[in-house]
């Protein structure tokens, strides 16, 4: 195990490392965001403003219907709850101190050093959630957490942790978003996840930034014998600059991984998102897919596989829409096979809304407008379960907006 000194100097070797992709950001151009905050004990208390902000990224204030709650603003904890008491939900901080071994899952599977803002997120020792499902413990109810950026011009960092024990379910809906008076910041999100054998991890994440927020989230998921994991990533919002690689590391016989990702870039937005399976035991599965659109920004859809034992099956999806002619849209599979008894198969295509679509649509009485809306939804529709009604209403209001740009 590498000491604390070691991960230290590997982290400030890479302060200046650039990603592998997305746009460059210098973050010497943003303070590090503030570490305290007002603490809420009722998010129902919060006024109504931060009430919608939290609803429009699948955030119940009341908690009805969520097992435990967790606010982050900035780079602090504003509000921790459960209801759940079989499960453990608190800041990742709080929870290094109570558990000992804990410190074995911390900067385990993300390496301090992947690039610059991993680097960063260490050195400020980045706060975040911890929540485990002890062991046979299934949820009855998701447990839902917020990652809110309440200044401008600041990097908020994060750091969380997931575990899901043996047998073990878990369901969690995490909402990123910012206050309304900020438009300009840095999001730096570590995620390790770990789901055990015959586990599964439900992960729905919801983002809904401003307009110049540069987001770039670091997550990876390890997968024991048997273990499940979906992840449900939506952003339909205008923002700066997203870039996002999740992957997921099939370790165990029999586990499966699926990622369903819906995203829409607006003007002046660059979205570099994909996800990557990498299958090291046999009789593994995996699915990857993608369901984007461009109304005038730019998308990079990647999708990666990597088969490094047999009897393993993955397939990949990556659909795309272009809706302007200043949209750019770009898949890019990537399947790699390095045994011979394999499947791994793929299915990408980009485009416009088809004219015959909206025509046969429009022949049995509906608008043009509603006949691209019903498409527009359609084309998203990846079957995700759980969100709130006054989420789902800022979605189809959102799909509505996009039917109008599209004609």
């Amino acid at each position: 195990m590498q000491t604390e000194e070691s991960l230290k100097k590997r982290a400030e070797a890479a302060l200046q490392k650039e990603a592998a992709y997305g746009e460059k950001f210098d973050l010497d151009e943003y303070s590090i965001a503030p570490k305290e905050t007002k603490y809420t004990d009722n998010l129902k208390e919060l006024d109504e403003k931060s009430q919608r902000t939290l609803l429009n990224v699948g955030v119940i204030p009341s908690g009805e219907g969520r097992g435990g709650s967790l606010v982050m603003v900035d780079n602090a904890i504003s509000h921790s709850s459960v209801s759940d008491k079989e499960i453990e939900l608190m800041p990742l901080h709080f929870a290094m101190q109570k558990h000992d071994w804990l410190k074995d899952y911390s900067w385990n599977l993300v390496p301090v050093d992947a690039d610059k803002y991993t680097a960063t997120s260490y050195l400020e020792n980045a706060n975040g959630y911890f929540i485990r499902a002890p062991k046979g413990v299934k949820t009855k109810l998701p447990i839902q957490t917020c990652l809110l950026m309440g200044s401008k011009d600041v990097s908020q960092t994060v750091h969380n942790i997931v575990i899901v024990e043996e047998n073990a379910r878990l369901d969690v809906i995490t909402g990123c978003s910012t206050s309304s008076d900020v438009d300009k910041a840095m999001h730096l999100g570590i995620s390790e996840m770990y789901v055990k054998k015959g586990g599964t991890l439900n992960f729905t994440m919801i983002h809904n930034w401003a307009e110049q927020i540069g987001v770039r989230p670091r997550t990876v998921i390890h997968l024991e014998e048997d273990a499940t994991f979906i992840n449900n990533y939506i952003t339909l919002k205008a923002v700066k600059s997203i870039q996002s690689y999740p992957t997921a590391r099939l370790t165990g016989k029999g586990a499966f991984a699926r990622f369903n990702t819906i995203a829409v870039a607006h003007p002046g937005s660059e979205l570099d998102l994909g996800s990557r399976v990498i299958f090291d035991a046999p009789n593994t599965k995996a699915e990857l897919v993608s369901r984007t659109i461009t109304t005038g920004g730019t998308v990079i859809a990647r999708g990666e596989m990597v088969g490094n034992e047999v009897h393993s099956k993955g397939h990949l999806e990556c659909h795309g829409l272009v809706l302007s002619k200043k949209g750019t849209q770009r898949a890019i599979p990537i399947l790699e096979a390095n045994v011979d008894d394999i499947e791994l198969t793929h299915e990408a295509a980009v485009g416009r809304i088809a004219r015959d679509q909206v025509e046969y649509l429009m022949a049995r009485g509906l608008s043009e407008e509603e006949a691209v809306g019903m498409i527009v939804r359609g084309f998203l529709d990846v079957g995700i379960s759980g969100i709130p009604d006054e989420l789902q209403k800022d979605i189809d209001e959102t799909i509505a907006q996009i039917g109008k740009s599209a004609m």
